[in-house]
């Protein structure tokens, strides 16, 4: 068989035993899906979307009930957004269980994490453009957060805002942050970490010697486990998709900026949570930086696997970062649940 342009990109022959399921999880495959469903179906919002105050809420509504599939489109967009959340997480916790951020792939590890933060901003950003009462936490508490750090905080917050406090400035600034700006870092990430990955050997093995299995399975073996995955997804997220709407509500207005009952995005549920116990700077925004920069750091901090460990699940080696990892996020998930529980 003759490889098409889509074969060439990936290597000829890759492992047999690493490009399991139950090793990968799919997470990465999927994670690159859904960031074309989102950038697919944003596209489409735009040319109905009107970032303006007085308008935006109103073209979210005409986009899901007077536009042709208008709803199907942007319930899609809303959950392929947080379902990539969701593998880019999985993705970058399974890197660190099986060690696979060692050298030479310490430097691609940062760029993954670079990508989640990203899509926790582009999800963040979004959540601001409707425009509507349920993103009161997203546009007062969420951006005040900013006003804490020291120094900085005022200014920062001018230019996130676009002046003392939310108004027409933010919605349009929001949603330059959302589509050119973050989608364009977004973009040159996912090609950068997809460079990387076959410029550093592709997935972590073992050296030759110290391999047990030494199966490997082609390109277009790989092609249709991906395209049979894909099929998959595309079926879960349509039945997601026509199950359950996206959150729409009536169009903000002043009075909902008094709203003491309004509730973060749920993967910032964990930070509302946190703001309950003590300085909004120290919980708000040191408490969180300090976790995302230790794992962000971790391949840094500690050191890789031996060698005949990699390509498989919970080294010896990696004993110390998953013990640290697996406490981040019962932490989170359990001051989740806390705020959740709290509604």
């Amino acid at each position: 068989m003759r490889p098409s342009f889509y074969h060439h990109l990936h290597p000829p022959t890759i492992p047999a035993p690493q490009s399991r399921f139950l090793y990968t999880l799919g997470a990465g495959g999927l994670s690159i899906y859904l960031s074309l469903v989102v950038g697919i179906t944003g596209i489409l919002e735009m040319f109905y979307y009107i970032p303006t105050p007085d308008k935006a809420a109103q073209s979210i509504q005409s986009i899901t009930f007077l536009v042709p599939y208008g709803a199907i489109i942007r319930n899609l967009h809303f959950w392929a957004a947080q379902l990539l959340v969701i593998t880019i997480l999985v993705h970058l916790i399974r890197v660190i269980f099986t060690g696979a951020y060692g050298q030479p792939r310490r430097f691609n590890y940062l760029l993954g994490f670079g990508l989640f933060i990203i899509t926790l901003l582009i999800n963040f950003t979004g959540y601001i453009l409707r425009w509507d009462e349920g993103v009161h936490w997203a546009l007062t508490t969420g951006t005040n957060l900013v006003k804490t750090i020291p120094l900085l905080g005022d200014s920062l917050y001018n230019i996130l805002v676009g002046g003392n406090q939310p108004g027409p400035a933010t919605l349009i600034r929001f949603y330059a942050f959302h589509v050119p700006i973050l989608s364009t870092f977004s973009i040159i990430l996912i090609i950068w970490h997809i460079f990387r990955i076959r410029r550093d050997g592709g997935i972590a093995v073992p050296p030759p010697q110290k391999r047990s299995n030494f199966k490997r399975i082609t390109r277009f073996e790989l092609v249709r486990r991906e395209v049979l995955a894909i099929l998959i997804a595309s079926i879960l997220l349509l039945l997601i998709a026509a199950l359950f709407p996206a959150p729409l509500a009536a169009p903000i207005s002043t009075q909902i900026l008094q709203n003491s009952e309004a509730k973060a995005p749920w993967f910032l549920l964990w930070i509302q949570q946190l703001l309950k116990y003590g300085d909004p700077f120290i919980m708000g925004v040191l408490v969180p930086s300090l976790i995302f920069l230790i794992i962000a750091f971790m391949p840094y901090i500690f050191p890789p696997p031996p060698p005949q460990e990699l390509g498989r699940w919970l080294p010896k080696g990696t004993l110390l970062p998953r013990i640290i990892t697996a406490i981040f996020f019962l932490f989170l998930i359990i001051l989740s649940l806390m705020e959740l529980a709290s509604i």
